[in-house]
């Protein structure tokens, strides 16, 4: 897939994993509206999603509500999963995505079994702590132990330009949660408008990250 970011290395070292972020699509005309801007990205989602291997239909999405809500997904599942921010999966037919434009994209791979994991982390989802109730769920539906896990946090808005520093309470859930690698590339979206949307920056008026996590 285009858009290949190094940070990602910890994951891609993992044997079948396939994690891409795409970052900002230029020449995209911006809308205030998201549902709109999602459909504007679609035929360039979906080519890239296919270059990697995948089909379209394969992609699972979370609503992202900004919430603490966790599905458990495989092949059989919707498309879009309603009231959850974060998505599980052993099924290895399936891509998991999340799209964000300030707020965290959480990959979790476990080491030893298929399971993964991909989060939406905003500040309220943090303040909820979204990764640690992830975690939790991939303990219980996978039998995952939280120390074969990896964990990478993507490009996301951060202090100063944000007042609130969500992305080290993130890792600090993280690590509470007993996971022992845990890697922030320490990007922020604010940073390089070229490379990242920012919600912030253009009060809206934005496209979406597609973060995508899937293990053949």
């Amino acid at each position: 897939m285009a858009n290949a970011s190094s940070f990602l290395s910890p994951l891609r070292e993992v044997p079948g994993v396939t994690a891409e972020f795409i970052e900002r699509i230029p020449g995209v005309p911006l809308d205030l509206d998201k549902d709109l801007m999602l459909k504007r990205l679609e035929p360039m989602h979906r080519a890239m999603v296919e270059k990697g291997g995948y089909q379209w239909g394969q992609l699972k999405r979370a609503e992202q509500t900004h919430g603490c809500g966790v599905a458990v997904v495989d092949r059989e599942s919707p498309s879009l999963c309603l009231e959850v921010d974060a998505l599980v999966t052993n099924d290895s037919e399936v891509l998991l995505g999340i799209c964000v434009a300030d707020c965290g994209a959480i990959y979790l791979v476990d080491r030893g079994s298929n399971a993964i994991g991909l989060i939406h982390s905003g500040l309220k989802s943090t303040q909820l702590n979204i990764t640690g109730k992830t975690v939790r769920k991939m303990e219980e539906s996978f039998g995952t132990r939280p120390e074969d896990l990896v964990m990478v946090m993507a490009p996301c808005i951060r202090y100063p330009a944000y007042d609130t520093d969500f992305a080290s309470m993130i890792e600090a859930q993280g690590k509470e949660a007993g996971v022992k690698e845990v890697n922030d590339c320490g990007l922020c979206t604010t940073s390089d408008l070229n490379r990242y949307y920012s919600y912030r920056i253009e009060k809206g008026m934005t496209g979406r990250m597609l973060a995508l996590l899937g293990r053949k």
